[in-house]
């Protein structure tokens, strides 16, 4: 694996044909977490696929398409337009290069322009290919989710997996007191149309109660869960990066 931080000469010599492209967020996560927590999930997902890939991993970029918490004081939000025209020229510049594998990760749940944008780059460039690692999903949230004893886990932001997150990534950064409240489940039917400040008491889909865990107990959850989560799709890209790659450049 090599990053932005070797030098050309380094990238250059190593033969390396595959990018990782990885997109967090800046964003609320309630009252008490910081808003860099996708940004540094997502540069979890970059690290471990070029290691598994043997890629050139980028720097992550910190915003995202973050309407539904754009009300917040601090959230950053840009337009899916501009952010995949920024990805796509950011592609199109290194397939000038002779990169011809990329892989999109998202550390932002709310990325809808994902599956949309693989989609189109595919079909707009035959000579490349763009995946995202979304492979193995269900059952590595499933698997992940046991192993850090989340087990049943209801929540969409900002809950007792955001606090455990936090405190495995980074603990000075994080209050332990409780947020959160029980969402009403049709609330989920509006939660794409208006700012989630007008569907939750404090920005919170999911609840955190103060004293549940020891902060060691919370950091191990965390470890834990994101460690298999990213393994298990890990493995997913393995088995069907190349093969996709074989099967669209086949005459």
């Amino acid at each position: 694996m090599l990053s932005y931080k070797n030098t050309t000469t380094e990238v250059a010599a190593s033969g390396i044909d595959t990018v990782i492209i990885s997109v967090g967020a800046t964003e609320q996560f309630g009252p008490f977490l910081p808003m860099h927590l996708d940004t540094l999930i997502a540069e979890l997902y970059a690290e471990s696929y070029g290691k598994a890939l043997n890629a050139y991993v980028l720097p992550t970029l910190p915003f995202n398409t973050s309407e539904e918490h754009a009300n917040c004081k601090g959230t950053v939000t840009v337009s899916p337009n501009i952010l995949t025209a920024m990805l796509e020229d950011i592609i199109m510049n290194l397939a000038r290069q002779g990169f011809t594998k990329f892989v999109v990760c998202n550390g932002h749940g709310g990325a809808y322009w994902e599956a949309a944008f693989v989609k189109h780059i595919n079909y707009k460039y035959p000579e490349l290919l763009l995946i995202a690692p979304n492979h193995n999903t269900p059952h590595a949230w499933t698997e992940a989710a046991t192993q850090a004893g989340l087990e049943g886990l209801d929540e969409m932001h900002a809950g007792l997996l955001s606090v455990c997150t936090a405190m495995w990534l980074c603990p000075e950064r994080v209050q332990t007191k409780s947020m959160g409240s029980s969402i009403p489940a049709d609330n989920r039917l509006y939660a794409d149309y208006m700012g989630w400040d007008k569907l939750t008491e404090d920005g919170c889909w999911g609840k955190f109660e103060e004293g549940s865990y020891t902060d060691q107990e919370l950091s191990e959850k965390g470890r834990l869960f994101w460690e298999t989560f990213i393994h298990k799709r890990s493995e997913g890209l393995l088995q069907i990066l190349e093969e996709a790659y074989r099967r669209k450049m086949a005459k």
